[in-house]
């Protein structure tokens, strides 16, 4: 299949802003009069960011600065270690589908969750250890979802985490892994349900390619980027700038536009002792360079 990749040398058209990238710097009031100034076109806002300025509030910023988002993180969650906790996830997840249509986004991100309880015990051990059962959860929470989903127009993008989050934040850790759900619960592929592929998460993966062209552009529905810094202080919070680790994300970023991919490169970094420590307004010409230079 012959495709020409696009070149991102000369301009920033194609940069998305995941607002966690600058939360510590501004609200998301802010981030968005930012983005919008250096000529920004699209953000990917959290749902406790929305919810500190107001939904109302955060509609009407997006309109006036005529900013576009990439997606809205997040969802998910699905798992727990009781009927109550699942039915809260249940409902939880419904507001967040409420909101993201509310907002406009292409997509809801799902982050589906890890061990339910897997805090530790007083005996300094995991409490919960059935990995198996947990995927069980996320797989009919996802299922239920859906359901919703479909009726309202939002389609869901399941988001694979990497390993090391299994027991915390996701148990669904590779994107062949993310693919089975989808074509499982959407085996029509109508579009609802797909995957959001973040570079920090699957760079690693020897069969990523493979995994990506199984994609075609019907499942791949978002792009994140950053870089896999060596050595990783803080499994959560020391991603690196693009350009600045070991992740080759042009290679990364050529795949998935082979199978179609046309949208925005979502700059999503978590950086508590480098890019949060450091001025709003330099991270963002630096995502708007390296995203030139790097992605």
């Amino acid at each position: 299949m012959g495709y020409t990749m696009r070149d991102f040398t000369d301009s920033h058209e194609w940069l998305s802003i995941n607002t966690a990238t600058v939360r510590q710097q501004w609200a998301l009031p802010e981030i968005i009069e930012h983005c919008a100034r250096l000529g920004i076109r699209a953000i990917s806002p959290w749902r406790d960011q929305v919810a500190a300025c107001g939904l109302d509030v955060a509609m009407r910023l997006l309109r006036e600065h005529d900013m576009m988002l990439s997606g809205y993180c997040r969802g998910g969650m699905f798992t727990a270690a009781d009927a109550a906790g699942l039915r809260n996830a249940r409902d939880d997840n419904r507001r967040a589908v409420d909101e993201a249509l509310a907002l406009g986004a292409p997509c809801l991100v799902l982050v589906v969750g890890g061990l339910p309880n897997s805090t530790s015990g007083t005996d300094g051990k995991t409490v919960y250890k059935n990995i198996a059962l947990a995927r069980e959860q996320v797989r009919d929470g996802i299922g239920a979802l859906l359901d919703y989903a479909r009726q309202v127009g939002m389609p869901l993008a399941i988001e694979p985490l990497h390993p090391m989050y299994a027991a915390d934040r996701a148990c669904v850790n590779t994107l062949d892994q993310a693919l089975d759900l989808c074509d499982e619960l959407d085996p029509l592929r109508s579009g609802m349900l797909g995957v959001a592929v973040d570079v920090y998460h699957v760079w690693w993966d020897p069969t990523l390619q493979a995994a990506i062209e199984r994609c075609g552009r019907d499942r791949l529905l978002a792009f994140h980027v950053c870089d896999w810094l060596v050595p990783t202080r803080d499994m959560l919070t020391d991603r690196g700038m693009m350009g600045d680790g070991v992740i080759d994300i042009r290679q990364i970023r050529s795949w998935v536009e082979a199978v179609g991919y046309t949208g925005f490169s979502e700059v999503e970094i978590f950086s508590a002792q480098n890019w949060w420590c450091k001025p709003g307004e330099e991270v963002l010409r630096t995502c708007i360079e390296r995203h030139r230079s790097a992605v």
